[in-house]
Parts: C-alpha cells; sequence; structure tokens
C-alpha cells in the first residue's frame, strides 16, 4: 500500500458492502504516514550470509506498550472529508504534544435535533477498557440501501473525536477510520436521540534499523509491513502498508505483522514479527549485518578509478547479487563473501572479498590481477 494518502469515493461498492453489513466490522485501508521520531537501538547476534536474513528473534528489539496510542500524537495522512476533494488538504491537528485520553462520556447532553430527526452521538475507544479516541478520527455515514447505480450514497461525515450526527428515521452505516484501521456498524434511527460507542482494536509502530548500534540513516532504510507471522509460517504475500521510514508512526489494526527491513538497494534485507497492541504504541529496531562496500577499478594501487566500467557483484554460487555501470559504486551488502566482477575495454577482471556488519569498505580490483570470470547467473541480480 503506498505511503501517500488517497481519497477515496463518497459511495461504496455494492457487493463488497453486504458482505461489510454481514460482519459487522470493516477494514478500509486508507494509506497514511506520519514522521514521529522514536529510537531504540540494541546489539544483535551475528547472522552471515550472501543471502538475506531470516525473521530471527535476535534481529529486532521491540519495546511494547512504550506509549499510549494517543500520546503519539499528531500524525499526518488522514483522509479528509469529501467537501476538501477538490482542494487536497490534511486535516486540521492539534499542536503536537501529549493527549489527556478522554475517559467519560462526551454526550452527557445531546443537542435539540431539527424538526423530523434524531441526534446520533458518536465516540470511539481503542479497546472496550480503553480510553476514547481523542483525535485523528474520521467518520462517515452511509444510508444502507443502494441508489439505482447500486452506490450507497454518504450522508454525513465529520473529522471530530465524538461527532453528533442528525439523522432522519431509518437505517445507516457508521463507518469510522483511524490510521489504516477501520469499523463499519449498521444502525437504525428513530423518533428518539441517543449515543452509539464503537470500538476501534487499533495500535501503532514506530520503527528503526541499525548496523552493530549505529542508527541507519532514513534515507538509506525502508519498511514493509505484512500481516501475519513470518516465523509461524502464516503471513501475508502482500504488503498491508509499504514503504515506511524510520521514525514514521503507522497505526494499524491491533494483531500480529512481520517487518520487512531493506537497507539500501543490495541484499541486505531481515524479516522480524511485531505484534501490535491496542491503544499501544510499539517502538522496534531491527538490526541488519551489513555494510557499505564502494568498488574501483584501478591500473595501480591507490590510482584513479577507470571510467566506463561495469561491475557486478556475485554470491559464492555466482548469483548476480547487484550490477552497475559506474566507475565507483557504492552498494549496500548482507555480511558474507562475495566475488566482485569489473569489465573494461573488453576485459573481465575479478576480485574475493569479505563484508564484515559495519564496516565500510572499498574494495579495489586491480587490472591484470586476475582475469578467470566464474559463470554468472543474472536471474537473482539486479542494476541501478
Amino acid at each position: 500500500m503506498p505511503s501517500d494518502s488517497r481519497f477515496h469515493s463518497p459511495r461504496f461498492d455494492a457487493p463488497a458492502f453486504r458482505s461489510r453489513m454481514l460482519g459487522g466490522l470493516c477494514g478500509v485501508a486508507l494509506a497514511f504516514v506520519a514522521a514521529t521520531p522514536g529510537l531504540a537501538a540494541s546489539t544483535a547476534a551475528g547472522q552471515v550470509t550472501a543471502k538475506p536474513a531470516l525473521a530471527r528473534p535476535d534481529l529486532v528489539d521491540e519495546v511494547p506498550g512504550s506509549g499510549t496510542l494517543a500520546q503519539a500524537m499528531p500524525f499526518a495522512g488522514t483522509t479528509p472529508p469529501a467537501a476538501a476533494i477538490g482542494k487536497p488538504a490534511p486535516l486540521a491537528m492539534p499542536a503536537p504534544g501529549p493527549a489527556k485520553p478522554a475517559t467519560g462520556d462526551p454526550h452527557t447532553i445531546l443537542p435539540q435535533p431539527p424538526l423530523g430527526k434524531a441526534a446520533i452521538g458518536m465516540s470511539a475507544r481503542f479497546g472496550e477498557k480503553e480510553p476514547l479516541v481523542p483525535r485523528g478520527l474520521v467518520w462517515r455515514v452511509f444510508a444502507d440501501h443502494p441508489e439505482a447505480s447500486g452506490a450507497y450514497p454518504l450522508v454525513a461525515e465529520a473529522a471530530e473525536p465524538a461527532p453528533v450526527f442528525f439523522l432522519s428515521p431509518g437505517g445507516y452505516v457508521i463507518h469510522v477510520s483511524y490510521g489504516l484501521a477501520s469499523v463499519a456498524r449498521r444502525i437504525v434511527v428513530g423518533d428518539e436521540s441517543r449515543r452509539e460507542q464503537v470500538v476501534i482494536p487499533a495500535g501503532g509502530v514506530r520503527l528503526q534499523a541499525d548496523v552493530v548500534d549505529k542508527p541507519i540513516p532514513a534515507q538509506k532504510v525502508q519498511f514493509d509491513i505484512f500481516e501475519g507471522s513470518f516465523l509461524q509460517g502464516r503471513a501475508s504475500s502482500r504488503p498491508f502498508f509499504r514503504g515506511a521510514s524510520p521514525g514514521d508512526l503507522v497505526v494499524l489494526p491491533a494483531g500480529d505483522y512481520y517487518v520487512v527491513s531493506t537497507y539500501g538497494e543490495g541484499n541486505a534485507v531481515i524479516q522480524a514479527d511485531l505484534q501490535v497492541a491496542p491503544g499501544k504504541v510499539t517502538d522496534a529496531t531491527l538490526h541488519h549485518r551489513a555494510a557499505e562496500v564502494t568498488f574501483r577499478l584501478v591500473a595501480t594501487a591507490g590510482g584513479d578509478a577507470l571510467p566506463e566500467t561495469q561491475w557486478s557483484v556475485l554470491s559464492p554460487g555466482g548469483d548476480a547479487i547487484k550490477e552497475s555501470i559506474n566507475a565507483q559504486p557504492t552498494f549496500v551488502l548482507a555480511e558474507g563473501e562475495y566475488t566482485a566482477v569489473a569489465r573494461q575495454g573488453g576485459k573481465n577482471y575479478t576480485k574475493d572479498f569479505t563484508v564484515e556488519a559495519g564496516k565500510d569498505s572499498p574494495v579495489e580490483v586491480l587490472v591484470g590481477e586476475q582475469a578467470a570470470v566464474p559463470s554468472i547467473n543474472t536471474d537473482e541480480g539486479s542494476g541501478d
């Protein structure tokens, strides 16, 4: 799922809407991301491989419940009401600072509705025993019967924590979203005003990545979040959220997830399982065993890099890990052993080298040093 906000149509698709009404709950993926800094760095055990590392408990430090979701606000990217579709703009958010979670009923007294309507006061909690959600909610009210086109018309919407809707008697579906978590409930409105409260079991996660306790710069790493558990073999094949950056606060439906952390554009990829708890923010740091390696083809040791050089980095089995046409390319590689192949002037030169975690280093290939080239399988390689 992309990290930029998308404005959704104010009408539901009829077949999908019927299935949501049967279940009473629905999840509409509203893409968002927000930058909120956080860091929990520590040391991971060794992982030596030229392939992407599998998910392991020692590859991640997880601090569950390190803060409440309300305190982690504000975040950006929630979907504005339909009235703003013509002029995309984020919802107005309160100034940064800890939020005081609401605990009492926000609708002790409901306003007098217009003639022929009832006042429906809405509010939401993160869980049955959790406090009220203080902000960041987007509410939409749909009629529960479709028009001739098959679409369900949007009746009302609000971006308040506890809105009051004035509705005519009849059936409706109330949809409320908070980040990537959402819930739908069907209600029947009569002549009397009343209060309705929904539970959004949502939690947040903030991710970081490091190499030997040194944080990786945000522009060099990104995270994809999947539903399920990689370790238990019940993982989704499609990302639930794609391209999160370090420090971003990502709000998700509570549950089990696994994160794929990609450092650079080489093979420095690790995976780890996480758990998102309702109303809580989990800070997690994934530990890469990798380094940045710069390649140079030189005529003499320490000389200038020769131009128009084509590079390939091979695994011990001869698979292409990364390729480039650049005088001095820099690749991020997982800890392990490799072979560098430089092609220049119709000739090939190779050199074996080793990558150690956290030790960024140059690799110089000397012209004439070695001319024998192993067989190259480029099926798994990538170029820039």
